[in-house]
């Protein structure tokens, strides 16, 4: 049974209770397979493979609601956050509030001032100007390597000074390896969502020697992104440095994550 996250930010849990770890975040208008359920809670699979156990209410399970949904045209929020308007003006209330990376339903229908309607998963209509979305990527392509490795880069960019969040993925707060998947996810490419390279995913292990931008390097517990020159974005709890931020493995640079440096497993590409 396919189900649709009706709330900006859902928390994905490892047990169906609200006292345990976070896991992952599934965000507004992300499709999710319903698996289990435990009382009020429900164990999902999210369309990147990962599952976890979301509270019943932030999910639309209505059939004819979430087929409609799911049939329609997608964009994608590039804004770190947006507000979805009851009529296409700014003087207009919101309806819900939603975060980058949220996946919306467009009508076709648009007014003036760049305004575009869009469907949400329970069925009511608001608005959104054009300029907040982006094409909703689902496949990629090796041939475009080079415009991907940048857009990579671009993407995870965008979340420089984000709080770390552990289990997070969004502007509000997210973890390493919400950095990275997401970073790719918005490029239309599904990696394993923890810091890990898993068989089944299309990442595989290179050397340090052959890293190049948009890679990804692997510590203990930890992903970064590879920019050049030696730098790196990931997105941190050390004492200090927390977030999303830029750093260095270069030894002679101020920078320099020593540590980092010194525990580094192996780095991975999709190339």
């Amino acid at each position: 049974m396919l189900a649709i996250i009706q709330t900006g930010i859902a928390p994905l849990m490892t047990q169906p209770t609200a006292a345990c770890e976070c896991a992952d975040e599934a965000l507004y208008g992300m499709r999710v397979s319903v698996m289990e359920r435990a009382g009020d809670w429900v164990r999902v699979r999210t369309h990147y493979g990962y599952d976890g156990w979301v509270n019943a209410a932030y999910l639309m399970e209505h059939e004819g609601r979430v087929a409609a949904f799911d049939a329609a045209e997608k964009r994608v929020v590039l804004r770190p956050f947006i507000d979805l308007m009851h009529e296409p003006k700014v003087q207009s209330w919101p309806l819900c509030s939603v975060p980058r990376g949220a996946v919306l339903a467009v009508t076709g229908k648009e007014s003036e001032r760049h305004w575009v309607q869009v469907m949400l998963c329970d069925g009511r209509l608001a608005w959104t100007r054009g300029t907040n979305l982006g094409p909703y990527l689902t496949s990629w392509k090796k041939e475009d390597e080079a415009a991907l490795r940048r857009i990579f880069v671009d993407n995870a960019m965008a979340y420089l000074g984000t709080q770390y969040r552990w289990g997070g993925k969004t502007p509000l707060g997210i973890d390493c390896s919400g950095l990275c998947s997401m970073a790719y996810l918005m490029a239309g490419v599904v990696i394993h969502r923890d810091a890990s390279i898993q068989p089944e995913f299309c990442m595989h292990k290179i050397d340090y020697k052959d890293i190049q931008m948009g890679d990804l390097m692997f510590f203990p517990g930890h992903v970064a992104m590879y920019i050049e020159d030696g730098r790196f974005i990931h997105s941190t709890s050390h004492v200090g440095d927390e977030g999303v931020v830029l750093a260095t493995l270069d030894p002679h640079d101020p920078a320099c994550r020593k540590d980092l440096l010194e525990t580094m497993k192996y780095c991975g590409s999709i190339f």
